[in-house]
């Protein structure tokens, strides 16, 4: 590392960043686009993004170049940061030994942050476009919690089916400006889902039809037709960027005012169904299949939900990262626990990896202590990633009369995380979309155990299955009555 002034990142000083340091060696002015990236956080910038940098830095993908998205105001901020740093990242790859940095540059521009979503959808009708991909989390695809399809009932939904030409979401945007390109008698474009979703090319398509039926049938029948919507399941670890990550990037020599540290492993699996053309990621190591479901399943119910059974445990006895509650003995041998006696038995191998051989791999990954994940990010939208994550697991515990034990406790965990005070009296904050509901139930569950899964928008009919109801208020009761480690302590045991 160096302890020089660092550089301000810009195309005009690449030549300046320290010479240690990987940089773009192609022509980022004669890069064109190709790809629009809706929700452009970091990790699209470590993960989709790097796939693409790394293409190019191998002479490939000139003409597949990110134009940065957003719908949300909150994004113009990023948006300010992005622009003026050319659209270059620093990635810094946080090992437990050791530290390397990046500069990528593949995404060449950011569209204007606007009511209505204008710039954003003439972008994505431009047939220069083929691939329009998103990162827009697990609770941003308006799914009813129950039926599991598109909530047309929702406020934007029908603002999008009642003004498609002025629509609030990424989806409206995407129906409008395929009608520009249908009407102009362009091709449609490939929509790429990268969230955490079984079937996420499943739920884009169904999204978007399903929109795009409230104001023209015709489009939505086009829609289904001629595009396609590969599913895919992407994994990194991505931190967010706090001062740590700021004042790291400055030790490297970089002046960047939005960094990325990830850890060193990344995997992208792709459906190989892509109706305008792609960008050969596989050179740069994703895996196209036929067969993508076995890999998603494997990454959502270790990783995803492993998380979950980790982070309200961390929040209630205040630790603070991921890679400290796999230090914490107890978390840590409840984690274990969980996911060999309920998560494993519920998930099929992949070539070469058995469940076991993954759950090891993940073990080791989120032990990372690099790794600043913290325990309040991981728990963040527990409403949706309990809902996409846990509770399929719970319910095919149910179906096949394993135990649903650990998962019961994992469940009542997050209820006793939502009253909103941790056992050393600090207060959570909000921390969920659903926040004031889940902490008005979450402290009338305290008396009232069963409140919680009366919850129908959570739960559906888990509240009249006895294993569960019954393990649930157990573990509710003796979590609040002897605390946390205590009830851990006592599962552990049991």
């Amino acid at each position: 590392m160096t302890t020089t002034r660092p550089v301000p990142l810009t195309n005009a000083t690449l030549a300046e960043i320290p010479g240690s340091i990987p940089k773009p060696n192609y022509d980022r002015a004669g890069l064109t686009p190709g790809i629009v990236h809706i929700g452009l956080g970091n990790f699209h910038r470590a993960h989709q993004a790097w796939y693409t940098h790394r293409l190019m830095q191998q002479g490939l993908a000139q003409d597949w170049a990110i134009l940065g998205a957003g719908v949300r105001p909150y994004d113009a901020a990023m948006r300010d940061k992005l622009l003026a740093q050319d659209c270059l990242t620093t990635l810094i790859e946080l090992s437990p030994d050791h530290r390397g940095a990046e500069v990528t540059g593949a995404m060449i521009d950011y569209l204007p942050i606007e009511a209505g979503n204008a710039a954003l959808i003439r972008a994505m009708a431009d047939p220069a476009i083929r691939i329009v991909a998103l990162t827009v989390t697990e609770g941003g695809y308006y799914l009813d919690a129950t039926s599991g399809v598109l909530d047309l009932a929702h406020e934007d939904i029908l603002h999008d089916g009642a003004r498609p030409d002025q629509p609030r979401t990424a989806f409206g945007a995407m129906v409008a400006a395929l009608k520009l390109r249908r009407d102009a008698g362009h091709g449609p474009f490939t929509g790429l889902s990268c969230d955490n979703l079984r079937g996420n090319g499943h739920i884009l398509r169904q999204t978007l039809v399903g929109l795009a039926r409230l104001s023209d049938p015709s489009l939505a029948a086009w829609i289904n037709a001629r595009c396609s919507f590969p599913n895919s399941m992407v994994d990194s670890i991505v931190p967010a960027t706090g001062p740590a990550e700021l004042a790291l990037v400055r030790e490297f020599g970089i002046a960047d005012n939005a960094p990325v540290t990830h850890e060193n492993f990344r995997q992208w699996v792709i459906e190989d169904a892509f109706c305008a053309g792609r960008p050969d990621w596989d050179r740069a190591g994703a895996t196209f299949t036929d067969d993508v479901h076995v890999y998603e399943m494997m990454k959502i119910r270790i990783l995803n939900a492993g998380h979950q059974v980790l982070a309200n445990a961390g929040e209630l006895l205040s630790v603070a990262t991921i890679a400290d509650c796999m230090a914490h003995p107890l978390i840590a041998a409840m984690f274990d626990k969980v996911q060999r006696h309920e998560i494993l038995p519920h998930v099929q191998p992949v070539p070469g990896v058995t469940p076991a051989q993954y759950l090891d791999l993940i073990s080791g990954r989120f032990a990372n202590p690099a790794i600043r994940d913290t325990t309040r990010r991981v728990a963040f939208d527990g409403s949706s990633r309990h809902t996409g994550f846990v509770l399929p697991i719970l319910r095919d515990g149910l179906a096949t009369d394993q135990s649903v034990n650990g998962l019961a406790l994992v469940e009542a965990l997050w209820a006793r995380m939502c009253a909103g005070i941790r056992e050393d009296g600090t207060v959570i904050q909000p921390n969920d979309p659903y926040w004031s509901d889940l902490h008005a139930t979450a402290l009338t569950a305290r008396d009232t155990p069963r409140a919680w899964l009366d919850q129908a928008h959570i739960y559906g009919d888990l509240a009249q299955a006895p294993r569960f109801a019954d393990a649930f208020e157990t573990w509710l009761n003796r979590i609040w009555q002897d605390g946390t480690e205590a009830t851990l302590a006592a599962y552990i045991e049991s």
